[in-house]
């Protein structure tokens, strides 16, 4: 049982993430495209580009085009920030406000279907868990940082 569980946690992100592209593909939303609004809007206005990346799980350079491509849409600006100007804020322009409802739409009702049958006791069990899952690899890469 417990071998199988590596690979359970990497196939449920990807087909996770299959249903929700599967659904915004009507709104031409890649994925990229859609996680990044996503996780802007969540996060909230102003966001640095580096630290959006970050939070993303992308390189920089990823998420230059992709910012691009959202600035072009009209969905997104870059500002200079005051206090450095290398580092570049992202802004959602009101033009995001109605796609990014939508995608929260889909994004929560997808979320209720995969979470079917799990009462509200086993999901907040699920994401304990997970989150020390996820504690023990960020203190495994950690120490294999140093190490190396």
């Amino acid at each position: 049982m417990h071998q199988n569980i590596g690979f359970q946690l990497s196939r449920v992100p990807r087909l996770w993430r299959a249903v929700i592209d599967r659904r915004l593909a009507p709104l031409g939303l890649t994925q990229t495209r859609w996680i990044t609004l996503y996780h802007l809007w969540r996060l909230g206005d102003g966001q640095p580009q580096c630290d959006l990346a970050r939070v993303i799980g992308v390189e920089a350079p990823s998420l230059v085009r992709t910012l691009d491509q959202l600035a072009e849409q009209g969905l997104v600006e870059r500002r200079g920030c005051d206090k450095d100007r290398r580092t570049k804020r992202i802004f959602l322009t009101p033009e995001a406000t109605p796609l990014l409802e939508q995608i929260d739409a889909v994004v929560s009702q997808a979320r209720g279907e995969m979470l079917a049958g799990l009462d509200d006791a086993e999901v907040e069990q699920l994401a304990s868990l997970l989150s020390r899952i996820e504690e023990n690899g960020l203190a495994i890469q950690a120490c294999e940082d140093v190490e190396s």
